[in-house]
């Protein structure tokens, strides 16, 4: 009975560390889904159009977006085609046009999913519990490598060329954020949040100071590098995952 009570404790809380970015400019569905969202669990910002959503993703990190396609100015085809240069955080747009050919369109840019106007909020919910299910049930990558770098995530430690290198606590706690992120900017913001920092300068030294370990020319750094007001990225090459056994 205990272990049935803590998996469905497990099963309604498991989503509320998620946080979504709706971007739409109508005002009534942006509030009624911020409302709804937040009822189900999850954190929620919002945005009237695209520009405002670039200024917020430049702060903060986001689990999902909820993007409608027609918007005035970038619209969520090209917002969603330019973010996939850059990020590959889950996509879902919202659309009036519902034709196969703007579906095909959207997912084709890098949406992960694809839903027409009028739509019932509960299936929306259900569309971003079902992304980030299969998020959260990928392989676990318990090992990146980088260069001649082998972190090890369950261990906590880092080799280079086989050999073990000592990491402060701070930047372990560093390298652990962005190994669970790699490839994808994390903001300044989220980093300071993740490591327990006083301030936003306090990972800019971390920073440093890890680049010094890590980089042949920490000037020009190869692996742990800035990405221009998005934060800092670990530039992975190779992931190793553990083989699942049941």
């Amino acid at each position: 009975m205990a272990q049935t009570q803590e998996n469905n404790k497990y099963k309604n809380n498991q989503y509320q560390d998620a946080h979504l970015l709706v971007v739409d400019d109508d005002d009534r569905i942006r509030d009624l889904l911020k409302r709804y969202l937040a009822k189900n669990g999850f954190r929620v910002s919002t945005a009237a159009d695209a520009a405002e959503a670039r200024r917020l993703m430049a702060g903060l990190t986001f689990d999902l977006l909820v993007l409608d396609v027609m918007m005035p100015g970038e619209n969520g085809f090209a917002l969603t085609q330019s973010l996939r240069t850059i990020d590959d955080v889950p996509i879902i747009l919202l659309t009036a046009k519902g034709e196969p050919s703007d579906r095909i369109e959207g997912l084709s840019l890098g949406a992960d999913d694809y839903l027409a106007k009028p739509f019932e909020p509960e299936e929306l919910v259900l569309r971003i519990k079902s992304i980030l299910k299969r998020q959260a049930t990928r392989p676990r990558q318990h090992k990146i490598r980088f260069g001649d770098f082998l972190f090890d995530l369950d261990r906590q430690f880092l080799e280079h060329d086989g050999k073990r290198m000592h990491l402060t606590t701070g930047e372990t706690a560093l390298l652990t954020t962005l190994s669970n992120r790699a490839g994808r900017p994390v903001s300044r913001q989220s980093l300071a949040a993740q490591i327990n920092a006083k301030s936003e300068r306090a990972v800019d030294v971390q920073i440093t100071r890890l680049r010094r370990k890590l980089e042949s020319n920490p000037a020009r750094p190869e692996f742990l590098t800035t990405v221009r007001n998005r934060g800092y990225c670990l530039q992975a090459e190779l992931f190793l995952a553990e083989p699942v056994h049941d």
